[in-house]
């Protein structure tokens, strides 16, 4: 089965980068510095950043599709961070090295599945789970924090 996980496009937080902050605060925006790796791990990137790298904390709405399973949490992004991540049949370290949860959506974006997995089990997952005709798509969210991680489609 092949599939492709991609980063976040960086086009919606780029009206943060440089902001002072102040500014950020107003946004509900946090600019934090990665002091550990792993940690702080890019969405847009899907790497973690290394210390003394500058990320937002911000809420993000991953799940926008009107229902029952509607959702936002916090992400981190690398302050200035430009190219989203693309791994076709392939798994990121960020991800293999983590503790996830991985959640099935169908095209209505009705959640169909769901399991804890450690990311170096996850590719078996992925084909588990895209086995059902119904999934359209994957969230992988971390499973300790809870945060959502990044998106699997088929490929």
């Amino acid at each position: 089965m092949s599939y492709v996980i991609t980063g976040l496009d960086p086009a919606p937080f780029r009206r943060f980068y440089g902001l002072s902050s102040e500014a950020l605060a107003a946004e509900h925006v946090v600019r934090m510095t990665a002091d550990s790796q792993p940690g702080f791990p890019c969405r847009v990137t899907l790497e973690d950043a290394e210390p003394g790298e500058a990320l937002l904390l911000l809420n993000y709405e991953h799940l926008p599709d009107a229902g029952p399973y509607r959702s936002r949490h916090a992400i981190f992004v690398r302050e200035g961070a430009e190219t989203p991540a693309l791994y076709i049949d392939e798994i990121p370290e960020q991800l293999a090295t983590r503790l996830l949860s991985v959640r099935a959506f169908d095209r209505d974006a009705m959640m169909t599945n769901a399991d804890v997995v450690e990311g170096k089990a996850l590719e078996p997952l992925i084909a588990a789970m895209f086995a059902d005709p119904a999934v359209a798509f994957l969230h992988v969210h971390n499973a300790k924090r809870g945060c959502f991680a990044a998106r699997v489609d088929r490929g």
